[in-house]
């Protein structure tokens, strides 16, 4: 089985999936090799991947929260913090980092379930990039649901020292980890990693961890690349992921995913 990063890794800088990458997983895909997406997006920031691919994979969403299915659209599993969890960590969080937003992803049955208000944020809330989908909402709202993720922003703060800062506080409560280093870090149920959803999606498969390639390149891929029998780091790669991986690749801006699949699959 070979899993992927999206961001950073599968797509280049144009958030594009380019002929050569598109090209390499069509060929593993036509030898009957699963081929799994492994992200930190939700699934409803899915599509445009699938469409550059030409191929709608299983996918693991949320840094490991969602199991989805993006050829049925259909969300086959996912873990959550529940309110009560969601509370505690909001007035830690605000504890320890004054002057954070909060926000929450939830996932209904399909990416784009119209039931379920997917992204929830605060007023103090600063988006890290562009997020058409908020729905701005109380604080107190945000924690009133179950969510496969909360995030908490501190604009000019960098990921990492927000992450060595909460992260002692939070034991073994729940899971942290970030995906950039633009002031953003998000915590999910206790023992969801992108690692646990491929688990997951291996364990469907009939798949041994030994078998599966991974690539990543940011600390949220580090438990993935760790756990998989040959992990891939990009060479834009955050420090974490370089030291975890088994092998460096080329960048994603010069199909970093493709050099290292055409050694089989051409």
């Amino acid at each position: 089985m070979v899993a992927t990063d999206v961001d950073g890794t599968l797509i280049d800088e144009r958030e594009q999936v380019s002929a050569r990458t598109r090209a390499a997983v069509g060929a593993l895909v036509a030898d009957g090799v699963p081929f799994v997406l492994a992200t930190g997006r939700p699934p409803r920031w899915i599509a445009p991947v699938v469409s550059g691919l030409d191929h709608a994979p299983l996918c693991v969403c949320g840094n490991g929260a969602v199991v989805y299915d993006s050829a049925t659209d259909r969300i086959l599993e996912a873990s959550t913090l529940e309110p009560a969890e969601l509370t505690w960590i909001a007035a830690l969080a605000e504890r320890i980092l004054p002057g954070c937003g909060l926000a929450a992803e939830r996932v209904g049955r399909s990416a784009h379930d119209a039931a379920t208000p997917q992204f929830v944020s605060s007023p103090e809330y600063e988006h890290a990039w562009l997020n058409p989908d908020d729905t701005r909402v109380s604080r107190a709202e945000v924690v009133s649901a179950p969510a496969i993720k909360m995030l908490i922003r501190l604009r000019g703060a960098e990921s990492a020292d927000m992450v060595a800062a909460l992260a002692p506080e939070l034991a073994d409560r729940a899971d942290l980890t970030y995906s950039t280093n633009n002031g953003l870090i998000e915590v999910s149920a206790p023992g969801v990693t992108k690692a646990s959803g491929l688990a997951t999606v291996a364990e469907r498969l009939g798949v041994g961890h030994e078998s599966i390639i991974a690539f990543g390149d940011m600390p949220n891929d580090v438990p993935m690349l760790l756990m998989a029998g040959h992990g891939v780091a990009m060479a834009n790669a955050h420090p974490a992921a370089l030291a975890a991986a088994d092998e460096v690749t080329g960048t994603n801006a010069a199909d970093g995913v493709a050099c290292v699949l055409e050694r089989w699959w051409r």
